[in-house]
């Protein structure tokens, strides 16, 4: 398996570990971080069981799915979990997820993070196209996505199963030529 760490101004991505599970539980563990997410809060064996699954998946031949830890570059501290999944049938186009703290809201954290994921997908995998779906009710994660060059495709509707019922999605992407002209 190759080791994955990128780095930015302010963060770091590199590949989870089990070591991760805490600061994970962190984000995933707590209701207003993942109160636009398709799931609930998770406990920490369910963080552990998700962290689980990205070390056999950091395994596969070609790789598909990459799970980051995220990191405060002048601490080192893990503030939150990013995700890039490469389709199978579409190896040129991946998927990308993020979630952070709540304490780092409201600080640029997110945009950054995007933009890294984003200099990954299109430097380092050669990719296409990466988009990522929201919430409709998630303003930051909008505004997060138009600031780091993703444009607004539309609305998927019904797209994913919640607590709560069913919920549209809206879809934002970056082409890997629109991305290196900025």
């Amino acid at each position: 398996m190759r080791h994955v760490q990128c780095n930015g101004a302010r963060l770091c991505l590199r590949d989870v570990t089990e070591a991760d599970v805490s600061a994970l539980h962190a984000v995933y563990g707590d209701p207003a971080a993942t109160r636009f997410m398709p799931f609930g809060a998770l406990t920490s064996e369910q963080v552990g069981a998700l962290v689980k699954e990205a070390l056999e998946a950091a395994e596969d031949e070609p790789r598909r799915l990459y799970v980051f830890a995220v990191e405060d570059s002048d601490h080192h501290e893990v503030i939150g979990v990013a995700r890039l999944h490469v389709e199978t049938d579409l190896p040129h186009s991946a998927e990308i997820g993020l979630g952070l703290r709540p304490d780092q809201w409201g600080r640029g954290m997110g945009t950054d993070l995007i933009r890294l994921l984003l200099s990954f997908g299109f430097k380092q995998l050669g990719l296409h196209r990466v988009w990522g779906a929201r919430s409709p009710d998630n303003l930051p994660a909008q505004l997060a996505m138009l600031t780091a060059g993703m444009v607004e495709e539309g609305r998927i509707r019904h797209h994913l199963p919640t607590p709560d019922g069913w919920r549209d999605s809206i879809v934002h992407s970056a082409l890997e030529d629109e991305w290196t002209d900025r």
